[in-house]
């Protein structure tokens, strides 16, 4: 009998709209794959995806300016802007020395303050809009919205996964934060031959609760690790989003499921021209949540519950090269 796959498809419409049994059918389908990778693909999802075209396109004017035309947008790792070459090194959060990440980023987060002055301060500022690319806040801004909503649904799903009430975390989701990425990764003609060890994102797991990646296929793309398979090609569908859990999750389920380990390849050899982007939207949770394994069977390690955004602002911290 064939092995299911280790990152499966998962269609959420039974999840929305059908019967109970469905709806369990896929609650275990998820709690298998999580714990094998942390990794799925989902189809279902009721997100309009002509919106990441359009978004890569927009981006894309932007992302071809001169340095000199982007460096008044330029922050560092956590901030809401233009991340340029050299900026971030993923590996670094993991322990792993690697270069910096072959990438440019435009980053963008959560905006709508809360009415407290600290919390507004460090995690709710506003966000700033490339001029060169006028179409893009538009654009941004009704993409996250829907993404937002899945997020949620996602976080429902999982709760019944884990034999919890639905609404186990996303009580913790009234007003979260988030993060969003337009990553760009140019071909060697723009960031040169890669240094050893260097990646156009270093091995890492991402920090939050889910992470939703919209990307396109390639030879210098997506790679998932598996205990079982090592590191192999992430599968892909252009109708699917790979939803993968981070670092929170992990620890919230007392790693019953494993933060997806993953990196994105450098420019091949082969095709140095690849040019890719992709849309990541980092979902977490409201500030100041308390993060403890749920009780009861099925966790492997017995964290110390944290802060939520203590941790957040450490792994953050931990990925930004210093100047």
């Amino acid at each position: 009998m064939d092995q299911p796959p280790r990152i499966p498809t998962v269609d959420l419409r039974p999840w929305l709209s059908g019967d109970a049994d469905a709806r369990a059918r896929t609650a275990v389908t998820v709690d298998r794959a999580l714990r094998t990778a942390g990794f799925l693909l989902v189809t279902g999802h009721g997100v309009d995806m002509t919106l990441g075209t359009r978004i890569r396109e927009a981006a894309r004017e932007f992302f071809r300016l001169p340095y000199a035309a982007k460096e008044p947008l330029a922050v560092r790792v956590g901030g809401r802007g233009w991340l340029g070459p050299g900026a971030e090194a993923n590996g670094y959060a993991e322990g792993t020395p690697t270069p910096p990440d072959l990438k440019e980023s435009l980053s963008f987060a959560a905006d709508q303050p809360t009415g407290d002055a600290a919390t507004d301060a460090e995690w709710f500022l506003p966000n700033r809009w490339p001029e060169a690319s006028p179409s893009l806040q538009g654009l941004v801004e009704t993409y996250l919205a829907q993404l937002r909503t899945l997020s949620d649904q996602l976080l429902e799903l999982l709760a019944v996964a884990l034999g919890a009430p639905e609404d186990f975390f996303t009580r913790h989701t009234a007003h979260p934060t988030w993060g969003f990425n337009i990553n760009w990764y140019p071909g060697t003609d723009t960031v040169g031959e890669a240094q050893p060890g260097q990646f156009r994102i270093g091995p890492h797991t991402d920090f939050g609760t889910v992470t939703l990646l919209d990307r396109q296929a390639g030879k210098g793309g997506l790679q998932v690790f598996t205990d079982e398979g090592g590191w192999e090609d992430a599968p892909y569908d252009a109708d699917a989003f790979t939803v993968n859990i981070g670092d929170l999750m992990a620890r919230w389920t007392g790693d019953r499921w494993r933060s997806g380990r993953h990196r994105v390849l450098p420019p091949p050899a082969d095709v140095p021209t690849e040019e890719l982007m992709s849309l990541v939207y980092f979902y977490e949770c409201d500030p100041h949540t308390t993060v403890a394994p749920i009780p009861g069977p099925g966790g492997r390690v017995a964290y110390e519950p944290v802060d939520s955004h203590t941790y957040l602002r450490a792994q953050l911290d931990a990925i930004a090269v210093t100047p």
